[in-house]
């Protein structure tokens, strides 16, 4: 008798401890993936935009979330690489900041790591990422930009700005098929409708902006539009803006940060709206729920940012209509 109660109390004991051990054993904490086209510093608003957009549903980096960030530096080569580290790392999910080429690097590393855009392709569907905005069917959901369908409103939006606007000049990729949409078909329309006169200008590397920026100074222009147009013209940004800003050129981005490092003007998608729906895609996957189910979703905010310091720099008065519109004014 005496046996068996210090048997039973041993396995009582025992059990305990085990029930302790478990109780003790740290949650698994989530792994996200960041890959961005661009470089820590250009995209550093989205980063850490997405970051506080998390927070906001409870995630919050260092403590139940863990974030690995890569950077392809505007170097499209890096992209395969830097895909296959975030796979090796087996994260739970992906956060691509990035274009089509971007996209599809994660979707040839990984078919089974749910990947979710931040809105950087303008058709998904067409580009073959998903089988339709209503049923994705892969492992790719997200959000889609509608950029190309916004260059008419940024072109009048620019002439209202910019009253004796006649000619302007067109910075693209010729690699990019955003950008070559918004030039070949989107904006000539939109131009001959303001009666505007566009010229085009590729860039195809970072060494071909100097010689571009050369020409442009012996055209003078009166002002310039720089559509989402792939990693090499997010990546070269500032050098764009400060240009823009040494030649006196009124200039419209298709990409809010243009903006705040100098632009003039951005008309886009509410940005923190956007970033608020990533996180939400985030959240429901880390929950359990499949991309191929989640329907990838258009923008239904918009911003018009007018950046007033740049208009004082460049000596330029925006109408009183124009900046009455303006969801954000710079001063």
């Amino acid at each position: 008798m005496r046996k068996n109660v210090i048997c039973l109390t041993l396995c009582a004991v025992l059990l305990a401890l085990c029930d302790s051990a478990e109780a003790q054993q740290p949650e698994k904490v989530p792994r996200i993936g960041y890959l961005a086209s661009s470089d820590p510093a250009t995209d550093s608003a989205r980063s850490e935009g997405i970051r506080l957009a998390l927070r906001e549903l409870g995630y919050i980096e260092g403590q139940n979330i863990a974030i690995e960030y890569r950077y392809a530096e505007g170097k499209n080569d890096r992209l395969p690489k830097l895909a296959a580290e975030l796979v090796r790392l087996k994260v739970d999910l992906i956060v691509v900041a990035g274009g089509v080429g971007t996209i599809r690097a994660l979707m040839k590393a990984t078919k089974t790591i749910p990947i979710v855009m931040v809105g950087n392709v303008n058709d998904p569907v067409e580009a073959g990422l998903v089988e339709s905005l209503a049923r994705p069917g892969g492992n790719v959901t997200g959000l889609t930009n509608l950029t190309a369908d916004l260059g008419g409103k940024r072109l009048e939006l620019l002439k209202e700005a910019v009253p004796k606007l006649a000619h302007v000049a067109v910075l693209y990729d010729p690699t990019s098929r955003a950008g070559v949409l918004q030039v070949k078909e989107v904006l000539p329309v939109a131009a001959r409708a303001l009666k505007l006169t566009l010229r085009s200008w590729e860039v195809r590397d970072a060494d071909g902006f100097d010689e571009v920026f050369a020409a442009l100074s012996k055209q003078r222009p009166d002002g310039l539009y720089v559509p989402a147009s792939g990693p090499l013209l997010r990546a070269n940004e500032k050098r764009i803006v400060a240009f823009a800003l040494k030649s006196r050129l009124p200039s419209v981005y298709s990409n809010r940060e243009a903006v705040d490092a100098g632009g003039l003007m951005y008309y886009g998608a509410d940005l923190a709206d956007s970033y608020r729906r990533v996180a939400t895609y985030v959240d429901k996957i880390l929950k359990g729920a499949k991309p191929a189910d989640l329907p990838v979703e258009a923008p239904t905010k918009f911003e018009l940012v007018i950046n007033l310091k740049t208009a004082k720099q460049i000596g330029l008065t925006i109408p009183a209509h124009v900046l009455g519109r303006a969801d954000r004014v710079i001063r």
